[in-house]
């Protein structure tokens, strides 16, 4: 494993950026070595006060980040592992996560544990696409709860204009790379999603579930 001494050779950790704009920095794994995110993992040890996230960790990512922090939370479902492991203390709004698919879940749930540890409460909404729109519309009473709503979809990506025209909530939309051909690894429920018809949805990249938990936790901050 990479020496805590050499981060400085592929790395700069923004510590101060949670007393700058109250939220910490993440660290993307997908990219780098198992040893160079060893080291990030080494050197935020000594930070137990900033939430630190790493996202899109592969299991050699994990290996790497509890080798260095071994009470570190990973979900393995989410790609993601999170120090310290237990969450803030929950504030400000409800933030609900909604997933299409199963197969849409690793994006959701990173969306919904990024909201959890920035410090909202969260509920997490699966397999409810509008294959089957009576799912959706049986939750429409849980959905109305949420202060922002994340919803994930691949396909065909409509189930965020869904959504959108039965909650007074803003919904931030994200396309996944899950269908066929045609879907072109979530190019087509992007530009589904970037043209719905439904008002108050806003759109994330594609697969980007950090980045919808993040906007929806800030949304849903309290006032």
């Amino acid at each position: 494993m990479t020496d805590v001494g050499d981060l400085a050779a592929f790395a700069e950790l923004d510590l101060g950026r949670t007393a700058r704009r109250g939220y910490p920095e993440a660290i993307y794994c997908e990219g780098k070595t198992p040893s160079q995110v060893g080291a990030i993992a080494a050197a935020v040890r000594g930070r137990p006060d900033i939430v630190t996230l790493f996202t899109r960790a592969s299991a050699a990512h994990a290996e790497a980040v509890l080798a260095a922090l071994p009470d570190a939370r990973h979900d393995a479902d989410g790609a993601l592992l999170a120090w310290p492991p237990t969450p803030p203390v929950a504030t400000g709004g409800l933030v609900t996560v909604v997933a299409a698919g199963t197969s849409d879940l690793r994006v959701a749930r990173e969306a919904e544990l990024t909201a959890r540890y920035l410090g909202r409460p969260t509920e997490l909404v699966v397999d409810v696409g509008v294959a089957g729109l009576h799912r959706i519309l049986a939750r429409v009473a849980d959905l109305r709860r949420a202060r922002a709503i994340v919803v994930v979809a691949g396909m065909d990506g409509a189930l965020p204009s869904v959504v959108a025209g039965l909650v007074s909530a803003p919904v931030v939309a994200v396309p996944t790379s899950v269908g066929y051909g045609a879907a072109f690894g979530g190019l087509a429920p992007l530009l589904t999603m970037l043209n719905a018809c439904a008002p108050g949805v806003a759109v994330v990249n594609i697969d980007n579930g950090y980045g919808a938990g993040h906007l929806a936790a800030q949304i849903a901050a309290p006032a």
